[in-house]
């Protein structure tokens, strides 16, 4: 039997079916910059404290959180702030990455660890991108969070640049802290702007974002560069955190599972996931890095188990239905370039896995499909390419380009990668 519907009575039909509506797209707008907003709090969080038990505390960001700054400086208060509890730090920042990667590395990198607290920061990676793509990763990093333990608190951080000044100046958030905002308000979610004392302290004299030399007196030198704060810096986030979780102290608990039953976007990336790499999908001569090699020592506990080749013609293949398809990889002085062919139509130009940036190995990402129909099958192959991709971009990083360029070190056609990172699933 077939029930056509229309207007009140589908909306009365799909709710009394226990099921959500689609909400309407979010229009993007200015959100005016706070230091604090505490929102639904961290109530789950706070009761486990004062039970005296572990808790487990998970940062998730870029390398602003990576760095020994804010992210030790706070579980360091933490524990002196709370000596009945126990306090295990989850590091899970990478640098240079932003919400695009966090989402698919989420599982791997923090959930697994069962964190009571996930402190999320991507609002400087992310100022390059659009609302939309940051509502589709950020979106997916919060449901995964919840649909795996619906009791872990969130806190979403906003680091801030140079670049980003201007905007806090006037008392509003950049475009990223903005959409976040945005996202964080229709989950509750708290979120600490780390952007807002900065800015003030610059406004009365009493910082320099960045310098040369120490400022005279006591005015606070800021960054060493245009985002990484100095220990100075790290000071001011760890003191705003501090008294962000000092506010939200008597927050109660709070199940965040009933959030799930709406979406802020459609598209979010809720599904998004990392599928390593199987023998099965590998074709030619790969090897397993073992645990003593330095690649797999340096990136093994973010990438998981990596498979090395560089012999041309070498190839990785499989077969996905789903939108988004990439590589965990690695990119590096030796990397050599790749061809890809999405069913059975290769790209017109070889991908190199080098940049300017490689005068050392680095995570990275190697996009393969994106944006595709959802339900639809999609063959996928990366093969090796016989030529070196051209290594000149690197050129002003060295001091003798011509002879550096001639050596081993920046010699080769290897390629490593990990892992599949799919909106979407594999098919036999």
């Amino acid at each position: 039997m077939k029930v056509k519907m229309k207007g009140a009575l589908a909306a009365l039909f799909l709710i009394t079916a226990g099921l959500s509506l689609a909400e309407e797209a979010p229009v993007y707008s200015v959100v005016k910059a706070e230091k604090i907003r505490a929102r639904a709090g961290i109530g789950n969080f706070m009761r486990k404290i004062r039970q005296g038990e572990e808790v487990v505390v998970a940062y998730l960001g870029g390398s602003i959180t990576a760095a020994n700054g804010w992210r030790p400086k706070t579980t360091a208060w933490l524990r002196e702030q709370y000596p009945q509890a126990t306090f295990k730090e989850v590091n899970a920042a990478i640098g240079g990455t932003g919400s695009d990667l966090g989402v698919f590395r989420l599982e791997h990198d923090a959930l697994r660890h069962a964190p009571d607290l996930l402190f999320v920061e991507f609002a400087v990676n992310d100022g390059g991108a659009s609302p939309e793509s940051i509502w589709r990763g950020m979106e997916g990093i919060v449901r995964q969070t919840w649909r795996k333990n619906a009791a872990t608190d969130i806190v979403f951080t906003y680091t801030v640049a140079s670049g980003m000044t201007n905007d806090l100046i006037r008392g509003e958030c950049p475009r990223s802290a903005s959409a976040m905002e945005m996202l964080a308000d229709f989950y509750g979610i708290p979120s600490v702007n780390f952007a807002v004392p900065v800015v003030d302290l610059m406004q009365a004299g009493k910082l320099v974002f960045t310098a040369d030399a120490q400022p005279a007196g006591d005015v606070i030198w800021f960054a060493a560069d245009s985002c990484h704060p100095r220990d100075a810096g790290h000071n001011i986030y760890r003191d705003l955190m501090a008294a962000a979780l000092t506010q939200m102290a008597e927050s109660q608990p709070v199940d965040h599972k009933s959030k799930l039953e709406r979406t802020f976007v459609a598209d979010n990336w809720e599904a998004a996931k990392m599928v390593p790499l199987t023998a099965g999908m590998l074709q030619g001569e790969w090897r397993m890095l073992g645990d003593d090699e330095g690649l797999q020592k340096n990136f093994g506990h973010r990438m998981g188990r990596l498979w090395m080749a560089e012999k041309p013609g070498s190839r990785l293949s499989f077969k996905f239905r789903g939108a988004v398809a990439q590589v965990y990889d690695i990119v590096g002085p030796d990397g050599g370039q790749v061809t890809v062919t999405v069913n059975g139509k290769a790209l017109k130009k070889p991908l190199p896995r080098f940049d300017s940036y490689c005068t050392y190995h680095r995570i990275a990402t190697l996009g393969l499909v994106s944006g595709a129909n959802t339900g639809e099958v999609h063959e996928v192959a990366v093969e090796i390419h016989p030529e070196q991709p051209d290594r000149r971009s690197v050129s002003h990083r060295l001091k003798d380009p011509e002879r550096e360029l001639a050596a081993p070190k920046y010699q080769g056609t290897r390629v490593w990668m990990s892992s599949l990172l799919l909106l979407g699933d594999l098919v036999n």
